[in-house]
């Protein structure tokens, strides 16, 4: 079977929500899910929306999808992909599905002047680790992620 990637639509959106919900399964954090097909609409494909979605296909059905949107580097004065989450079914792994997503991703960077691909992955998570590095990408050992949500980021933006 051949796999294509492809630009999602707003006919997409209950595919990108099941493929959310498999990802956050797959990383024991299903609890954590908050959006839903309403929310995906308009993030992703409402006028002004920053993040933009691909779906992968194996003939013609949906395997995997990617959402990425771009970032901004002030050192190099350049915009930046960054890719929130690629998540291909279990029973399509090993088909090359991730690759090809990988490289539509990285033509994209190319094509919009990009010289930054980044993403991250959960340090537990062995097969993607292997996989990304196995394409040549280098992990970002001297930057550590940071967040703030929920209360903390309430509080912090109530200070007076």
């Amino acid at each position: 079977m051949v796999i294509k990637v492809r630009k999602a639509t707003q006919e997409d959106a209950s595919i990108i929500l099941r493929f959310i919900t498999e990802l956050a399964i797959y990383e024991k954090a299903e609890h954590e899910v908050k959006t839903n097909e309403e929310m995906i609409l308009k993030t992703i494909f409402s006028k002004g929306a920053v993040a933009k979605a691909l779906i992968c296909e194996e003939g013609d059905i949906a395997i995997g999808f990617a959402v990425y949107f771009y970032s901004y580097s002030t050192w190099l004065g350049k915009k930046g992909l960054y890719l929130e989450d690629l998540y291909v079914s279990p029973e399509y792994r090993g088909h090359g599905a991730g690759r090809v997503l990988f490289k539509h991703l990285a033509q994209l960077a190319i094509e919009n002047d990009c010289p930054r691909f980044e993403w991250r992955v959960l340090d537990w998570n062995e097969p993607a680790i292997q996989f990304y590095e196995k394409m040549g990408a280098e992990a970002q050992k001297e930057w550590i992620g940071y967040r703030l949500s929920d209360e903390g980021l309430t509080q912090l933006a109530s200070e007076t």
